[in-house]
């Protein structure tokens, strides 16, 4: 079941999150983080377990991040990301922004979901205020993309 996460999938979100960010896919998170942001939040969620994540975080009047998108390893290959994406999209639409990003290493998941790769710095100067904690800042080797929202 596709839902919004709640404070108390705040520790599930951080494991999952935190597992790739080992591994150096994803930026890792604070679980205080993850409770002051947990309405960006999005979760797959079956038998009581979180399956999946993932956050839409608004930056800009007209401009909203996907990020924090993971999927539990052993539940790879059943369109749980796509799920995910699609609902951020979705809600952003909803909250009538006109573009949604993502900095990503999986450029041909998210190019099938109709984003495009640009170059990072068309990217307003306020989403790098994240980077700045990151460990490969300032030499990020993220793929910058956006895709449209009509």
């Amino acid at each position: 079941m596709l839902r919004k996460a709640k404070p108390k999938d705040a520790v599930s979100i951080h494991g999952l999150i935190n597992f790739y960010a080992k591994k150096g896919l994803l930026l890792p998170v604070s679980l205080n983080n993850l409770y002051d942001n947990i309405r960006d939040f999005w979760v797959y969620e079956q038998n009581g377990q979180i399956w999946g994540c993932c956050a839409l975080h608004i930056t800009w009047e007209d401009l909203a991040e996907i990020r924090s998108l993971a999927v539990k390893k052993e539940f790879h290959g059943r369109g749980i990301g796509k799920k995910l994406v699609l609902k951020c999209l979705k809600e952003a639409k909803e909250l009538d922004l006109k573009k949604v990003f993502v900095l990503t290493y999986q450029v041909e998941f998210f190019k099938k979901l109709g984003f495009k790769e640009i170059d990072k710095t068309l990217l307003p100067h306020k989403v790098w205020t994240d980077c700045l904690n990151c460990p490969k800042f300032p030499t990020c080797d993220e793929t910058a993309m956006v895709k449209h929202l009509e």
